[in-house]
């Protein structure tokens, strides 16, 4: 009889209870399956397999026999079952998309129909089942204080062949190329977060996170190895807070990062599972708005011409474009500009944001689908508990890359421009234009659209749906449901009014 422990978004043999628990409990199989089923939702991509395969085989290079099989999970197990006996199922919970929450219903009753207990640990600080809001942040700060759990020592595991890792043509994956890429593993993980807190890279986060360039050296860059577990949630959050105890007992000048970038650090480790929490409460985040005033106004799906134009960076708007691009070659882009690639997608073009998200989803390499699901909705306006942001693209591009340089990197087509007119190419005569020997729609497309007009038509459309019947009782539901309740600057009183009357505005940076 053999113990199964399961490995899904959580590559890695430290701080990893199911693990611990299952080599306590007998002769190990640590099983990692590749299904085909969810490598054709349209949320994947070539990019999230291939940093999942270098984390498992960065985990395989620990010692840890993991053993890899292609197919469907039941189906695995079942095989398995009837030449090995499971005595057990071990795993992490997992607040994945809507695919992999099926499978994980279905893997639940075939357990139940076998008689094979399933035993599932947090792996953030998520609660599963009812929650309530507003003690979760205590729940969470006790989660995370907990002591990491060690590696198991002695660990003896069940010999078994792997299956060879499939061809990305044979899931359906297209090769989109994306040179910029993170490499997936502990080790490059542990190496990141290190040159974060310890060797200064996190200097200025605070300030830098919000400018696309500047983010992308002075964020964490942590996203994509909390994602696919290489690292703990646990573990980060104490590093954090041990990086600002030590940095509180030397003098300022000798610390190489701000007290004040730590804690900004932390606070957005605590956002990460707060978003999360909202899907793994509400499932439907991912493919129904949260306010029923908003489902089925936007009709522009992925056949719009808008669609195709923002999906490649070709929309016209350097800034838009340059986001795109950069996000397409690297995976990676700062919160700010996800936040406004969303709003512009959403607003300005109109466009269902299950269709901008789709996309957006595939080319972050650290898609974490509660935290993506829940701002998609958000930074659109269909949870209708934030004011809704319409980012202007060109005051955007101004305060955000005021000297060119980002867009002049990724949009090099507009370099011929008189200098001002990169963050605008519409707004140059065309005496500028033959003199610089820049072809409108030729060197550079032109803009699919008007902004200031598609932002002002979106603002009157969403004061219309404000205004119908029963606007405020549905959205002070979502609050209650969903709402932070972590707002230490407001006092009782005013926190008790919200719970009363609504949501506040805030809204806040969430890079990692």
């Amino acid at each position: 009889m053999i113990q199964v422990v399961w490995f899904k978004r959580d590559l890695r043999v430290d701080d990893h209870r199911p693990l611990f628990e299952a080599a306590a409990a007998g002769p190990v199989l640590p099983l990692l399956i590749i299904e085909p089923g969810y490598w054709a939702c349209p949320d994947t991509a070539a990019r999230h397999y291939a940093f999942w395969q270098e984390s498992a085989r960065d985990l395989i290079e620990t010692g840890l026999p993991l053993v890899v099989k292609t197919g469907a999970a039941t189906d695995l197990l079942s095989q398995l079952h009837r030449e090995h006996t499971i005595a057990g199922l071990w795993s992490h919970e997992e607040t994945g998309n809507d695919w992999t929450y099926a499978r994980d219903r279905a893997v639940s009753r075939w357990c139940k129909q076998e008689g094979i207990p399933w035993v599932q640990h947090r792996q953030f600080g998520v609660v599963r089942g009812p929650v309530n809001r507003d003690r979760w942040a205590q729940q969470w700060e006790r989660f995370m204080a907990e002591p990491p759990v060690p590696r198991p020592e002695g660990l003896g595991c069940v010999p078994e062949r792997s299956d060879p890792w499939p061809s990305l043509s044979s899931l359906g994956l297209e090769d989109e190329p994306c040179p910029g890429r993170q490499t997936g593993g502990r080790k490059a993980g542990l190496a990141l977060f290190e040159s974060f807190l310890g060797s200064g890279r996190g200097r200025g986060y605070r300030k830098a996170m919000s400018s696309p360039e500047a983010g992308a050296d002075a964020c964490s860059r942590l996203s994509s190895y909390l994602a696919y577990g290489c690292l703990s949630m646990r573990e980060t959050v104490q590093a954090a807070y041990k990086a600002k105890r030590d940095l509180a007992a030397i003098p300022p000048a000798a610390r190489s990062i701000g007290i004040d970038d730590v804690n900004s650090f932390i606070a957005r480790l605590h956002w990460h599972c707060h978003f999360i929490q909202k899907l793994e409460t509400e499932p439907q985040i991912e493919n129904r708005d949260l306010h029923p005033a908003f489902r089925g106004i936007r009709s522009h799906g992925t056949d719009h011409p808008h669609y195709q134009a923002f999906a490649t960076g070709n929309t016209g708007f350097p800034f838009i474009d340059a986001c795109m691009r950069s996000l397409i070659a690297t995976g990676w882009i700062n919160f700010r500009m996800r936040a406004m690639l969303t709003a512009f997608a959403s607003y300005h073009l109109w466009l269902d944001w299950r269709a901008s998200g789709n996309r957006l989803a595939q080319l972050f390499t650290d898609y974490e689908p509660g935290i993506h699901w829940s701002q998609t909705q958000m930074q659109s306006g269909s949870t209708a508990i934030n004011t809704p942001r319409i980012y202007n693209p060109v005051k955007q591009s101004r305060d955000q890359d005021p000297d060119g340089r980002f867009i002049l990197k990724w949009v090099p087509e507009t370099s011929v421009l008189p200098f001002d007119a990169v963050h605008e190419p519409w707004t140059v005569s065309a005496v500028e234009a033959r003199a610089c020997g820049y072809v409108p729609g030729e060197t550079y497309p032109e803009r699919i659209i008007d902004h200031e007009k598609a932002a002002r038509a979106a603002r009157e459309r969403l004061t219309q749906i404000r205004r119908t019947d029963g606007f405020r009782e549905h959205q002070r539901a979502i609050f209650l449901k969903h709402g932070s309740r972590k707002r230490s600057r407001h006092t009782p009183a005013q926190q008790r009014a919200w719970k009363r009357k609504g949501p506040a505005d805030d809204q806040l940076e969430l890079d990692v």
